[in-house]
């Protein structure tokens, strides 16, 4: 995966978000920088605001709701009805909270990540880092308050 090749340049380094609201935004703002064949990593303690970033993201590509966590079943595939200005026609939201890297790798991860028409969207991805590709979007959400989050975009 060529991930400097498949974002926009002018993604933002950094946010300061005040609610829930604005985490989404700023998801949502997101969707015009990513590319097909992308793998955007969420690093933040429980209850950072991840799964509520991912949701703007989702909203931004008009993916069908309901927008859950898939802490439990691990990979939630949304498959758009419409592809997104950019080409993306399926969205993998995954979650490694609860498992390690060698089952992760048997439920599919690398053909999330082969797929020329997805995005990769993954919490909790230090836990199976050693599977990781090199080249990635790394955000890490960080609480500064009850509402507010700082959010730091890395492109890798």
């Amino acid at each position: 995966m060529g991930v400097s090749a498949n974002i926009k340049e002018n993604m933002p380094d950094s946010i300061l978000s005040h609610s829930a609201e604005e985490t989404r935004a700023f998801g949502s703002s997101l969707v015009a920088s990513l590319r097909p064949g992308t793998l955007v990593t969420f690093e933040g303690e429980l209850g950072a605001g991840k799964t509520t970033l991912i949701q703007g993201i989702l909203e931004g590509l008009r993916a069908e709701r309901p927008y859950v966590s898939p802490t439990f079943v691990l990979m939630k595939q949304y498959d758009l009805k419409a592809p997104s200005p950019t080409g993306i026609r399926r969205v993998y939201h995954a979650d490694a909270y609860r498992v390690g890297e060698k089952d992760f790798k048997k439920l599919g991860f690398d053909e999330w990540c082969a797929d020329p028409e997805g995005a990769v969207l993954l919490e909790w991805p230090e836990r199976i880092a050693s599977i990781l590709p090199e080249k990635k979007i790394s955000v890490t959400l960080r609480s500064l308050s009850e509402t507010e989050r700082e959010i730091l975009v890395e492109t890798k």
